[in-house]
């Protein structure tokens, strides 16, 4: 039997901001820890693994049972649950934390080539974090985490590996992550003063769950307690139909091994295309014929996408851009002095269905922190019309701006010379003479 080590339970292995990295327990020991550290997807990542393990330990029926389990009470059932359930968190071993050791079967890829902001082949190397470099356990433990959604796709995952007999959904090519979609999503949370604070918050009671109407099979079981055989047995069709399976979608079947990481496509999961997204991205679903969804946009920081982000909240219709995560915890926001609307994700480019970062693609996050008061009040709504007007008067800057520039060169010719209308002074000479 392989030994069993680096548990992530007490492994320092997650980035927290201010305090290096930490595991498990101490996130959901330390009211202190107050923000997840790392670029945005691990992020999103981290952030989803410590719901599912929180909707693992205790999935509250209904709001009036979220408000008595309280936040030092789910802190509690998460603790015994993680001592409860200790070998499930072990990076090595006979069952390897995520991971699949029938798997070992295909080929081993290096660790760079499944990290988008690593450059690998013949790739242009731009700067040092482009260079792949030895990777570590704790680096190893998020990559595996952040494969799970995240995966980029392409032809780097070994499809020849088939785990269930008769199963014919691989392709050559290796579907991208249902949390990264075709372009990049863009994920939005509530973030409240602490860690555990923002995971209790974030955390959906039954009802909600069954409320979005895109997981039959209800919250489900963690893949790291009940793990699938296959991309298409009994487990993996549960998975792919609950909302633990979107927290956790195993996109990618792998096995860490000492020179790098074998790899394979996991379970198919739905997407928006077919009405099932995860909670933290914003979409569309009245649109025909195919919904509408928030992509990152490098040249579009998310916080200019806050109207398309806030569209919900003064409104119980379904009418417009809809973020699961937003709505349902939403009236948990006045209870508090001022929250965090988080958004964040990556931009990638596809070609032949491999998807990779180029020149204008990238990471990109950005908070806006906003109290409680705007709820109920005329605020929002004049708030969402003055940016509505802003956008507007942005997008038509430049031709009020060409308007004016015209205007100056036709009516004071006689002393405006082409000359000064390319240099730019003219519109001092026209404010001067106006």
């Amino acid at each position: 039997m392989k030994e069993n080590r680096y548990n992530l339970i007490d492994e320092n292995w997650i980035p927290v901001a201010g305090k290096g990295k930490v595991g498990l327990r101490s996130i959901f020991s330390d009211f202190s820890i107050t923000a997840l550290g790392g670029d945005p997807v691990g992020k999103i990542a981290v952030f989803k693994l410590l719901l599912a393990i929180a909707q693992s330990a205790y999935t509250p029926e209904d709001e009036g049972d979220w408000k008595s389990l309280g936040c030092a009470g789910l802190q509690q059932k998460v603790l015994d649950y993680l001592d409860a359930h200790y070998d499930c968190f072990w990076l090595y071993g006979a069952h390897p934390f995520l991971q699949m050791t029938e798997i070992a079967k295909a080929h081993t890829v290096p660790f760079g080539s499944v990290r988008m902001e690593v450059a690998t082949g013949n790739s242009t190397v731009v700067t040092e974090i482009q260079v792949e470099k030895k990777v570590q356990d704790d680096e190893k433990a998020l990559i595996v985490i952040t494969l799970m959604g995240f995966a980029c796709g392409g032809k780097k995952t070994d499809n020849s590996i088939v785990l269930t007999k008769g199963y014919t959904g691989k392709a050559k090519t290796g579907k991208a992550g249902p949390s990264l979609g075709y372009m990049g999503l863009l994920h939005s949370f509530f973030l409240f003063n602490s860690v555990i604070d923002s995971v209790y918050k974030n955390l959906f009671t039954k009802q909600q769950i069954a409320g979005m109407g895109m997981f039959p099979d209800g919250i489900g079981t963690a893949p790291w307690f009940l793990t699938p055989d296959g991309e298409d047995d009994e487990i993996a069709k549960k998975l792919r139909k609950s909302y633990m399976g979107r927290l956790i979608p195993m996109s990618r079947f792998l096995l860490l091994a000492d020179d790098g990481i074998h790899y394979s496509e996991g379970i198919s999961n739905p997407g928006y295309a077919e009405y099932v997204v995860d909670p933290s991205v914003s979409v569309n679903f009245a649109v025909k014929p195919k919904p509408k969804i928030l992509w990152v946009d490098p040249e579009r920081k998310p916080w200019r996408q806050l109207t398309s982000l806030l569209s919900f909240l003064d409104t119980e219709t379904n009418s417009g851009f809809n973020c699961g995560q937003l709505r349902n915890v939403k009236q948990r926001c006045l209870d508090s002095h001022c929250f965090t609307i988080w958004s964040g994700g990556v931009r990638v480019s596809s070609n032949a269905g491999e998807q990779y970062l180029t020149g204008t693609d990238d990471f990109v996050e950005s908070e806006i922190q906003l109290s409680p008061d705007i709820f109920g009040s005329s605020f929002l709504g004049n708030f969402l019309l003055k940016w509505g007007i802003s956008k507007v008067l942005q997008k038509n800057f430049m031709e009020v701006f060409y308007g004016i520039m015209k205007t100056c060169y036709v009516m004071e010719n006689s002393w405006l010379r082409r000359e000064r209308i390319r240099s730019g002074s003219y519109v001092k000479a026209y404010f001067r003479n106006w």
